[in-house]
């Protein structure tokens, strides 16, 4: 369900803003638009341009914000912005020299690091570094070669006496070494070299001795930096800790005040007052307004979304919480527009009934739903919440196979068994998906009043004239299977006929009904027909392939039994000697395969078969001030 919305128009004195804000508009969820825009028809409306204050004093807080962000701020602190900025600028005078010496540790102790690494490929070369550097007769270069070309270059080198390439080190993706060549062959070798993918890395002039020697200096470096840091950072936790309590308090208010000014971009001024504007939950304008009754510096305009032809009001879904979770998969074709119905609850319930349909199972279905259900607690994933409802349906429809497990004789069938009834069960995917369509074709028609495209709906291929079409074939099999008798000649004829005509003339019948400029204003265009009846043609083809894709709900269903029934084979259960760890891994690897895949072409459907005919998904988010700060 898409939340009611409410148009707010709040403004006061310009320099009162700070106050409301923080007393007020921080404690609801409000979605600001662009008030100069809103007002530019209005004279001496200009944009709030006043520079942030806070800014600096907020920057040096955080600072030294992880020295005291553990402290439990107290709240009965009450704090002015000028009170918080002292205390914030006295606390950073007291620290700002050990700050830079910090950061100037750090710095080197990131350089030594980084040196150290580079070594790590080199560590069993036996030599000095400095001395291969610097050979007066010979060229050296430090490097990675892939194994792949390794190969290639090791058989190269066999034959070739101009450069010798001696290897230190390998992993699982690289050998590392360095090569040695006489200087006049230094051009070519190293054209030799980038033709095998040979990667240089460069050896600073700093490094003393072997590699395994300079490894242990720098090590020892670090050490003496390392211990110099943590003193360091001693004494500045030292210098703060008086002072935590308060530092907290001030970091909270000017924490405050700053995000504000974040908000002020969206509102607009005149010389005295500040105006903001945006979207509300009309649920939370009562409790607003009664905050707010007996402020005079405050003053608040409340319009209704009908209201406002010029402006989109953004979407907030507002579902139970069972069905939030399915909320991701609307969120990933689109959101609903406004006006639009909201599809969440129509896919939650379509999306775990196919599922089920598809892969029922008592055992893997209450897997399923057990660990999904464990895992949207414990890590508030929205696909875990979603697999959780889609286990239940597969374990209901697990009963009604007779399928737990992959056994099918430990239980009774409530309904049917997939595999002895296929032709049954294909039929019925088949009348199964044909209902989906005709309640996506509803769906395109209610869509399209709520929308105000009434006109547009009556002669579209998913509204009034498709549904009369579609309609009509389904009651016609209905008839013939049961063994009634067909309508009239004449009867099918107005239901097919008339239906197809006005999806074949939709445009030139839109643009008369909305009295536009006509079609055929310069005389009938036979191009226009020619389209037109591709277009009809590919209509009536969409609703036979549309409606075959449901084949694979029965198919699904029908596959979870054989691939469970090849399992049961291998594992030797038909010869009473069961191989329980084969059943075990069995159900694992059907259960993890066939839930995958299943998740998907439910999905699929969802999108491609029932989206695509009543759904756009064009709304722009609600975001309130907090989720724009992120």
């Amino acid at each position: 369900m898409i939340a009611k919305m409410k148009f707010i128009n709040i403004s006061g004195p310009q320099n009162d803003i700070d106050r409301a804000m923080k007393t007020y508009l921080n404690n609801y969820e409000i979605h600001y638009e662009n008030a100069v825009s809103r007002l530019s028809n209005v004279h001496e409306i200009k944009p709030f341009n006043e520079k942030n204050a806070y800014k600096e004093a907020f920057e040096k807080v955080l600072i030294m914000y992880d020295y005291f962000k553990d402290m439990v701020f107290d709240e009965s602190i009450d704090m002015s912005p000028k009170k918080a900025e002292s205390i914030i600028n006295n606390a950073y005078d007291k620290i700002i020299s050990l700050k830079n010496e910090e950061k100037d540790l750090t710095s080197e102790i990131e350089s030594y690091q980084s040196l150290g690494k580079q070594l790590d490929p080199i560590l069993n070369l036996d030599f000095d570094i400095d001395k291969i550097i610097h050979f007066k007769h010979l060229t050296t270069k430090f490097g990675r070669i892939s194994n792949g070309y390794y190969n290639q270059l090791m058989k190269y080198v066999y034959d070739n006496s101009n450069f010798i390439f001696y290897e230190c080190s390998s992993d699982n993706e690289y050998k590392y070494g360095i090569y040695f060549t006489p200087n006049r062959f230094a051009v070519e070798v190293e054209a030799l070299m980038s033709s095998f993918h040979f990667e240089s890395i460069k050896m600073p002039d700093s490094y003393i001795g072997t590699p395994s020697q300079a490894h242990k200096e720098i090590d020892k470096k670090l050490k003496k930096l390392n211990n110099k840091l943590n003193k360091n950072q001693e004494m500045i936790k030292s210098n703060l800790d008086s002072v935590a309590p308060e530092l907290n308090a001030a970091y909270m208010t000017l924490k405050t005040y700053n995000d504000n000014f974040s908000i002020r971009k969206m509102a607009a001024c005149t010389e005295n007052f500040y105006i903001l504007c945006g979207w509300m939950d009309e649920n939370d304008v009562p409790k607003f307004l009664e905050d707010i009754k007996d402020d005079p510096k405050i003053h608040c305009v409340i319009e209704g979304a009908e209201e406002l032809s010029d402006i989109e009001p953004p979407t907030k879904l507002n579902n139970p919480k069972i069905f939030k979770p399915f909320e991701m998969f609307v969120k990933m074709y689109g959101l609903p527009s406004y006006k639009e119905l909201d599809p969440t609850i129509f896919v939650a319930i379509t999306y775990t009934l196919m599922f089920g349909i598809m892969f029922g199972d008592v055992g893997q279905g209450l897997i399923l739903a057990i660990g999904g259900f464990l895992l949207y607690k414990i890590k508030h994933m929205d696909l875990a919440g979603i697999i959780s409802i889609a286990g239940l349906w597969s374990t209901f429809f697990g009963f009604m196979y007779g399928s737990i497990f992959g056994f099918e004789d430990w239980i009774d069938a409530v309904w049917q068994k997939p595999m002895n009834n296929i032709m049954t069960t294909l039929l019925i995917a088949i009348g199964f998906g044909m209902a989906l369509i005709l309640i996506a074709m509803v769906l395109r028609i209610v869509n399209g009043i709520r929308e105000g495209e009434v006109k547009e709906v009556i002669f579209d291929q998913s509204g009034l004239a498709g549904l009369v079409v579609y309609g009509s074939v389904i009651v016609c099999i209905a008839l013939w299977y049961t063994g009634h008798d067909l309508p009239a000649k004449v009867i099918l004829v107005l239901l097919f006929g008339i239906p197809l005509i006005m999806i074949f003339l939709k445009e030139p019948l839109i643009r008369l009904f909305k009295k536009q400029k006509p079609v055929f204003e310069h005389g009938l265009n036979a191009m226009f027909f020619v389209e037109a009846f591709v277009e009809l043609f590919d209509v009536v083809l969409s609703y036979m392939t549309n409606t075959i894709s449901f084949v694979r709900v029965g198919a699904f269903a029908l596959s979870h039994a054989g691939m469970m029934g090849v399992v049961m084979t291998l594992a030797g259960v038909e010869s009473g000697n069961a191989n329980i760890i084969l059943i075990v891994l069995g159900n694992i690897l059907v259960a993890g395969l066939e839930g995958l895949v299943v998740g998907i072409q439910v999905l699929r459907l969802e999108y491609y078969e029932m989206f695509s005919r009543f759904y756009k998904g064009t709304g722009k988010q609600f975001k309130s001030y907090k989720e724009l700060e992120m």
